[in-house]
């Protein structure tokens, strides 16, 4: 019974403590972070999911399908920086633009895709030579060693499946 007390108020001290976690954890994202800089939540940051290639092996094309666009409307089909309808904007597909089907999402909702240039229309200069016409390479018609993030040179992101009709395997 002697101790009780200097026990108890040593269990009222150590319970008043009204530090938050995040402002305990040295290597946090928070940590030292004004209150008012850190978002409540996941949403009020900008969405972004890169499109991943080579999801089906070294042996096979970084893109297992190539596919067009179909029924987009006349202002077009929304191309996305992640798979969800409010993430931001990269691009507008029209019908009949081509893609690379890299990807899908989880619930099959949305592909990851990377766009096929349209050709561009040789020009023949003075000398009676075709200039141009060189159709980009975006390098997912080939095999890659592993997974990947794509990086390459042509438009990638996000569409709803719904407006993809898948044209070569």
């Amino acid at each position: 019974m002697r101790y009780a007390l200097p026990l108890l108020l040593l269990f009222a001290v150590g319970c008043s403590d009204r530090r938050e976690v995040a402002d305990e954890l040295p290597n946090s994202a928070l940590a030292e972070a004004a209150r008012e800089e850190v978002p409540e939540s996941r949403m009020e940051q900008p969405l972004a999911r890169p499109v991943t290639i080579g999801e089906d092996g070294p042996r096979l094309d970084a893109c297992g399908a190539l596919g067009r666009v179909v029924q987009a409307g006349a202002s077009g089909l929304a191309l996305r920086a992640a798979p969800f309808a409010d993430a931001r904007e990269v691009e507008r597909l029209q019908n009949g633009d081509r893609a690379y089907v890299c990807t899908r999402s989880i619930d099959q909702k949305w592909l990851g895709v990377v766009v096929q240039p349209a050709p561009v229309t040789p020009v023949t200069n003075e000398a009676g030579n075709e200039t141009g016409g060189e159709p980009v390479d975006c390098g997912v018609s080939s095999p890659v060693e592993r997974k990947a993030a794509y990086d390459g040179p042509c438009v990638s992101g996000w569409v709803s499946s719904a407006y993809i009709r898948l044209i070569a395997f």
